[in-house]
């Protein structure tokens, strides 16, 4: 079982930057797909950002270029960093883990996953 804790949440004003982690309890033997997904209220979850094992990395179109997943193997920490932030990126934002591969992108099962951290974008 893995544990996972989001944290760097915040508000912050359109064009800005924040860094998200996710801290997990546990060390992850490869492979494996980590994951960064965001979602609104009364709107299904959206994939962000998906990196396997072998630090390959997939994005959204939508934050593609301003979005960057990266991960502290030492600690066990998976970060998003976020910049050029608009509104529209305003939501919860989750991370998520499953063993494996990445084939199946953001439809993979996730079966760990941490309890969010939210991000405000004002104009």
């Amino acid at each position: 079982q893995v544990q996972l804790v989001e944290s760097g949440g915040g508000s912050v004003q359109a064009g800005g930057s924040r860094k998200l982690s996710c801290a997990a309890s546990a060390y992850m033997h490869a492979p494996y797909c980590w994951a960064w997904f965001r979602q609104t209220p009364g709107k299904d979850r959206e994939g962000v950002a998906l990196m396997n094992s072998a630090g390959a990395t997939m994005y959204a179109d939508s934050v593609q270029g301003r979005f960057t997943i990266s991960k502290d193997t030492v600690k066990t920490t998976l970060y998003l960093t976020m910049n050029s932030l608009q509104p529209e990126d305003t939501a919860m934002y989750y991370c998520a883990v499953q063993y494996g591969s990445c084939s199946a992108g953001f439809e993979g099962v996730f079966p760990y996953r941490g309890q969010g951290t939210q991000v405000t974008v004002s104009s």
